[in-house]
């Protein structure tokens, strides 16, 4: 893949947007009147690579997974250890870039209707399972590499430490995190869509 002067400024700009959310306290949102975080981090990287493909993506993945890491080493926490390891901080996050990308392209080639629909159907599964990709790579590998940690931090015994990742956090985290996803991804790919005349 060439990399344009366009495709540096996107990996940049992203980017750029990555390391914000994540130091910027704007990536994680509250909800109200629920004890939900919602984090929206990951959301440069499905938008790179929707509309400048995988390699792009993985890029901002790779920015993203990075300061993941580099956050563990700089602001300690009880996960700190686990996302010091890149198979917990990066790996993930590389994967979102392709889940996007490919499922983007799979609905919006076997989708019926407009340009413009598929493109609407394609972002709204991309995001989804982009998102839903951080959120099981993550917890998936810190299941499989921090078993006993994890257990420390739900307070529970190392056997019950899979039904509490699911339950405590990826169900209540990783569904309004794939919902918020898609209603902030779907707009933007479409106003990008109109931006670049062309349906990526």
């Amino acid at each position: 893949m060439k990399f344009t002067t366009r495709k540096l400024a996107v990996i940049g700009m992203l980017g750029g947007i990555s390391i914000m959310l994540e130091f910027g306290g704007l990536g994680i949102i509250q909800l109200p009147f629920l004890p939900v975080q919602v984090t929206i981090m990951h959301i440069p990287t499905i938008i790179g690579a929707i509309v400048e493909g995988p390699i792009v993506g993985l890029f901002i993945g790779l920015i993203f997974g990075g300061f993941s890491m580099y956050r563990a080493f700089t602001q300690p926490s009880i996960l700190s250890v686990a996302f010091m390891n890149p198979m917990v901080s990066i790996l993930p996050r590389l994967a979102i870039a392709l889940t996007s990308y490919y499922s983007f392209q799979a609905i919006k080639k076997l989708s019926k209707g407009n340009s413009q629909k598929r493109i609407a159907l394609g972002t709204m599964v991309a995001s989804a399972i982009g998102t839903l990709t951080n959120t099981i790579g993550v917890l998936g590998m810190a299941y499989l590499l921090y078993k006993d940690l994890l257990a420390k931090m739900f307070n529970v015994e190392p056997s019950m430490v899979g039904k509490a990742v699911i339950y405590g956090v990826a169900i209540p985290n990783g569904v309004p995190e794939a919902i918020a996803a898609v209603l902030i991804i779907t707009p933007i790919i479409q106003a990008l869509r109109k931006l670049y005349k062309s349906d990526f």
